[in-house]
């Protein structure tokens, strides 16, 4: 429990760095940059102090990356022209609870008792209150629609990678490996990684076989490199090995509620960094998220 809710923060901070680096290098490279730099710190992790690739559960993060980093990342980052940061992160995180939840009930038959079935409602409640837009959206339909589209394929992606990361883990206890939360980050993200490799690769390419006389543009990489570093330290490594922590403690509803706040994470940290002032609702609804939260730590007991 107390790892997921680190790792609500370390999200909040990554989706911040995020901003800088994807504005100086696009979204897509930005992304696989700081896979590739999370990938190289979670491996010498895991192969100097942690498990490496040890365990019969190695297969199924492998599946859990591809979903989560690969699937989910990239629909994410396709979402956010399209609805803007604020719908895109609601949808996402939002519908990963219930996805998540009826996911691991069918395939691991997991139970949720009803006070923290409640608080994962409450949670939800206060990201809704907390960021939903405020007006009738001027978003094209069928630009808004595609949007929708690619927010529920995000959801789904990090939903299922983390149920998939839960039975990786409980093959892995069959066996009485402790698996350590950088080392399954660093099995996940050799999925992951992969399906972002090969998504970059064909949209360069698509772009350049459009407009094959475009010249392409400097990329700032060493102004961005900072960035890069920053947003695979706080997502990607410490977060996601918090992430995979608390999954293998805790059902994945449990964990999905609380990293659902992460949007209400990140509005304190704007405020703090940005000055950028909540509106009324916004506190409502993150009081609302952190008595959920409450609800969810007492539940447990």
């Amino acid at each position: 429990m107390f790892a997921a809710l680190l790792t609500t923060f370390c999200f909040a901070a990554s989706a911040i760095l995020a901003r800088r680096s994807a504005g100086m290098l696009g979204s897509q490279s930005a992304n696989l940059a700081r896979q590739a730099v999370a990938l190289l710190i979670l491996g010498l992790w895991a192969h100097c102090f942690g498990q490496g690739v040890r365990g019969p559960g190695f297969t199924l993060f492998i599946l859990s990356g591809f979903l989560g980093f690969g699937l989910g990342d990239i629909a994410l980052f396709e979402a956010l022209p399209r609805l803007g940061a604020g719908l895109t992160v609601l949808i996402v995180q939002c519908l990963a609870v219930p996805i998540g939840a009826v996911t691991e009930w069918l395939w691991l038959g997991t139970r949720i008792p009803h006070v923290q079935m409640l608080g994962a409602a409450v949670i939800l409640a206060g990201v809704v209150l907390a960021i939903a837009p405020e007006r009738e959206s001027t978003i094209p339909r069928g630009h808004r629609r595609a949007g929708v589209l690619f927010a529920i394929i995000g959801a789904c992606g990090q939903a299922w990678g983390a149920v998939v990361s839960r039975q990786g883990f409980l093959l892995d206890h069959k066996i009485g490996l402790q698996l350590d939360g950088p080392s399954s980050a660093y099995q996940r993200l050799l999925g992951g990684i992969v399906c972002v490799a090969l998504v970059a690769c064909f949209t360069t390419l698509v772009r350049r076989w459009r407009n094959p006389n475009s010249v392409p543009q400097g990329r700032p990489w060493r102004d961005a490199m900072p960035w890069i570093i920053g947003n695979a330290l706080a997502g990607p490594v410490l977060g996601v090995a918090l992430y995979q922590w608390g999954l293998r403690d805790s059902p994945s509803a449990i964990v999905l509620s609380i990293v659902s706040t992460t949007p209400l994470a990140v509005m304190m940290l704007s405020f703090v960094f940005e000055k950028s002032r909540p509106t009324p609702r916004a506190l409502i609804g993150s009081l609302l998220a952190v008595l959920g939260v409450i609800a969810l730590v007492c539940g447990r007991g």
